[in-house]
């Protein structure tokens, strides 16, 4: 089974917060989880964005990002580049489903990537993200 999954799923897998033990759950049976650059991105700043919140020490923050990538090293996660067509999707996304949804920038892109990929399912814990994605007909259960 192929999962895109978003930087809201990514972080809780990390960082202990109301969503944490769900995305433990959801990875107990070693699922092929993708994880694309912006992916990466998003988790860098997140994590360390709970530093200047105060929410983590830096070096908390630094031992987070390290298991994050020897995750990677150890292939929890499957790094897969963005799709070609990723901008001209998003964009039709937000055309489409903007004026409803009020999706933002990254809800599209994170979507657009699912879709593109031809995911089998798509793992966030984002409300509006997730609204995207089911409107789509994309599969957001575990």
């Amino acid at each position: 089974m192929s999962i895109c999954v978003d930087s809201s799923f990514l972080v809780s897998k990390y960082i202990l917060d109301p969503h944490s033990e769900e995305a433990d759950q959801r990875m107990e049976q070693r699922p092929l989880v993708w994880v694309t650059p912006l992916n990466r991105s998003e988790v860098a700043n997140a994590v360390y964005r709970y530093v200047y919140r105060k929410a983590l020490a830096q070096t908390a923050a630094d031992a987070v990002w390290a298991d994050f990538e020897s995750d990677f090293a150890n292939r929890v996660w499957i790094e897969v580049g963005l799709p070609t067509r990723l901008w001209e999707a998003s964009i039709g996304l937000a055309r489409r489903y903007g004026p409803t949804l009020g999706v933002r920038t990254l809800d599209s892109l994170h979507v657009a990537c699912a879709l593109e990929l031809n995911a089998e399912r798509f793992w966030t814990f984002d409300a509006r993200q997730e609204r995207l994605a089911q409107a789509v007909g994309l599969n957001t259960e575990s």
